[in-house]
């Protein structure tokens, strides 16, 4: 899908306020709301817009346990790599999970309340999946910047 100008200025509007409605997104972009409206409804029937969500600030919902744990599998089999794959996807505690190069297998974005929930996770769930061989985990200290924008800039 080629980007013109019109549709960077609406996906960085909606980046920063996914609440804005039509008319002040239209006035936000220098457009009308119709052709604004039209352009919105054309990146979201194109997936460019996956969907819309509130941002939870997790440390004031009670998760300040967040980690990275980085995944090595016992094997790369295709059922082995389909099992791990089912059991992340109904963890609610894995935000995110990356099949990477190098050393691991996967990274996981994982939250948890507290120490004991996520030793929870990982000795009563993640391991017992049964084709994890190493999990090691680095809990984040500090979080230095978190955000869901994305670069518009660098689209051409």
């Amino acid at each position: 899908m080629k980007f013109g100008k019109a549709d960077i200025a609406i996906l960085e509007a909606l980046q920063e306020d996914g609440r804005l409605s039509n008319r002040d997104l239209a006035k936000k972009v220098s457009l009308s709301p119709s052709p604004s409206w039209r352009r919105l409804r054309a990146l979201e029937e194109a997936g460019v817009i996956s969907h819309y969500a509130a941002v939870v600030d997790r440390q004031k919902v009670g998760l300040s346990i967040m980690g990275f744990a980085h995944v090595i599998l016992h094997d790369h089999r295709e059922e082995n790599v389909r099992k791990f794959d089912r059991a992340i996807m109904v963890a609610p505690q894995v935000l995110e999970c990356h099949a990477t190069s190098g050393e691991h297998d996967y990274m996981l974005k994982v939250v948890a309340p507290d120490m004991a929930a996520y030793q929870d996770f990982l000795s009563g769930y993640l391991l017992k999946i049964g084709v994890v061989r190493t999990v090691n985990t680095s809990f984040v200290l500090k979080q230095q910047k978190n955000t869901t924008a994305l670069p518009l800039e660098q689209v051409k």
